[in-house]
């Protein structure tokens, strides 16, 4: 299945390395999808927060063991500093 990734915050390189799309088995996980992205792009921030299809299911380090669906987004918040 088809999973369409998206990264917005301060993570430049991570996001030059993301693919704009991974393809993941059926039943895949939110886990399942960081460990293929970390083959491609290395580590994401650990506080970066995660949402699918746009509900918020946690944090790279600590998120909900959600099923992925297939056309679903996986969008990656990177933690921004400033004020």
């Amino acid at each position: 299945m088809r999973i369409s990734i998206a990264i917005t915050g301060r993570a430049y390189n991570a996001a030059v390395k993301l693919p704009r799309v991974l393809n993941l088995p059926d039943g895949a996980r939110v886990e399942d999808a960081l460990s293929a992205l970390r083959v491609v792009a290395g580590p994401l921030a650990a506080s970066a927060l995660v949402a699918i299809s746009g509900e918020h299911v946690g944090t790279v380090a600590d998120h909900e063991p959600r099923i992925l669906m297939a056309n679903d987004e996986l969008l990656f918040f990177s933690p921004v500093a400033g004020g």
